[in-house]
C-alpha cells in the first residue's frame, strides 16, 4: 500500500490486534477483486532512519510468508512499536503470527 486513503481506511474501519512489538490493522473488502495489500508504519519512536528502515525490511520479510493467508482485496497495516527496534527476528515473527491469527479468527466468527 502506498496511498494515504488505504492506510486510513484500514486503520479506521478494520479490526485491530496488538502485541508488544507491533499492532496490526486488517480490513476485509469483499467487493474488491485484487490481491491483498500490506502497508508498514514505522514511526520516529522506533529510532532514527537507519533503524526504522531496518525494522521495515525485517517486517516486510516476515509478512511475505503470511500473504497467502489474507483474503483477496483485504488491507493490512503493520505498525511497529518502539520495542520492535530491539526485537529478535523470532520475536517479531511470533508477534505478527499471533496478531494475524487473532484477526483472522474474528473474521471467521463474523462470517458464520
Amino acid at each position: 500500500m502506498r496511498r494515504r486513503e488505504e492506510f486510513t481506511s484500514a486503520v479506521r474501519r478494520g479490526d485491530r490486534a496488538g502485541r508488544p512489538h507491533l499492532v496490526l490493522h486488517l480490513q476485509f473488502r469483499d467487493d474488491v477483486d485484487e490481491p491483498a495489500r500490506v502497508g508498514f508504519t514505522v514511526g520516529r519512536q522506533v529510532g532514527d532512519a537507519v533503524v526504522r528502515n531496518r525494522v521495515r525490511r525485517r517486517l516486510r520479510h516476515i509478512v511475505r510468508e503470511h500473504l497467502h493467508r489474507l483474503a483477496p482485496g483485504s488491507l493490512l497495516v503493520v505498525r511497529a512499536n518502539a520495542k520492535a527496534a530491539a526485537a529478535r527476528h523470532d520475536e517479531l515473527a511470533a508477534d505478527l503470527d499471533a496478531a494475524l491469527d487473532r484477526l483472522l479468527r474474528r473474521q471467521v466468527k463474523r462470517r458464520t
